[in-house]
C-alpha cells in the first residue's frame, strides 16, 4: 500500500515551526493529500488546519521523506520550504498538542524522526 502526505518547513525570523502531536511525536506540520489537490495546495491547507497559520510555499525547495509507518505500507511525505504570511498559532485540538517556533539547533534536538531531522539539516544547507 502507498500513502502520500505533504507539508512544509516554515521558517520565520530565524526560527522554524514545529508541532507536537497528541500521540507525542514532534515534527513538521503535514497531512494527507485530498482529491484534486496539488502537493503545494495540500501543504498550505495542512499547515492552516494544524497550526492556524497561512503560508506560501517555495516549490523550488521540494524534499521527499520516505518511510514505512506500518507493515506493507510505504509513505512519501513531500515537504516544501514555507514562509509565514499571517495567522496566530493555534493547535488543531484533535491532532496537535502544541505549535511552537524554535531555533534551528533546538529543532534538530527535538524532531522525533531521524528522516525529518536529516531533511531539515539538508534544507539548512540549501538555504544558506
Amino acid at each position: 500500500m502507498y500513502e502520500k502526505s505533504c507539508g512544509a518547513v516554515v521558517i520565520n525570523n530565524g526560527k522554524v515551526l514545529l508541532v507536537t502531536h497528541t500521540k507525542g511525536h514532534t515534527d513538521f506540520p503535514k497531512g494527507h493529500m485530498e482529491a484534486n489537490e496539488t502537493e503545494e495546495e495540500t501543504a498550505i491547507r495542512e499547515i492552516k488546519e494544524e497550526t492556524n497559520i497561512d503560508i506560501e510555499v517555495d516549490s523550488r525547495y521540494r524534499y521527499v521523506v520516505t518511510y514505512h509507518p506500518s507493515k506493507n505500507v510505504t509513505k512519501d511525505v513531500v515537504f516544501f520550504l514555507g514562509k509565514k504570511i499571517s495567522g496566530i498559532e493555534k493547535p488543531q485540538e484533535s491532532e496537535i498538542y502544541e505549535v511552537m517556533w524554535v531555533t534551528f539547533d533546538k529543532a534538530i534536538d527535538i524532531i522525533t524522526h531521524d528522516e525529518q531531522r536529516e531533511m531539515f539539516k539538508k534544507i539548512l544547507g540549501d538555504i544558506k
